[in-house]
């Protein structure tokens, strides 16, 4: 699908993800056209339902920026992240849909490019994988 840019909401911690998304933009980086990006105070704050209701509302993808997990501010939220997002992969394939299309990406508040990269790599997996067409 050529003219198919897939939509990712990304929900960006605010110790980690959200800086590395605003060097991203100071940095001028070239993200993907349809990026939803999320402020919340911590990975470990997003419950389960939110990233599968981001696919129910419409996204292609969901990709969660959590700190390194020896740097959590909060010391486990990004292994409580880790965990629902293993309990959303169990669900989406209980109901057919690939589990690639949540993911977690580990950042440190420098981490601009590599947030850049990650989004860039998440559109082009979801553009092969094809839209999500509302299967939840």
């Amino acid at each position: 699908m050529v003219n198919f840019d897939p939509k990712i909401v990304a929900f960006c911690c605010d110790q980690s993800g959200y800086p590395a998304a605003d060097m991203a933009g100071t940095l001028k980086l070239k993200l993907p056209k349809n990026v939803e990006i999320v402020r919340v105070p911590c990975a470990g704050r997003i419950e389960t339902i939110y990233l599968l209701k981001a696919l129910e509302k419409g996204a292609d993808g969901v990709l969660l920026f959590a700190c390194y997990e020896e740097n959590c501010q909060f010391l486990r939220g990004n292994l409580r992240a880790k965990g629902r997002l293993s309990y959303a992969h169990r669900m989406l394939e209980k109901i057919g849909l690939e589990k690639e299309r949540i993911e977690i990406c580990h950042l440190a508040t420098n981490s601009g490019a590599k947030l850049a990269e990650t989004l860039r790599r998440k559109s082009e997996q979801l553009k092969k994988m094809g839209p999500n067409l509302g299967k939840i």
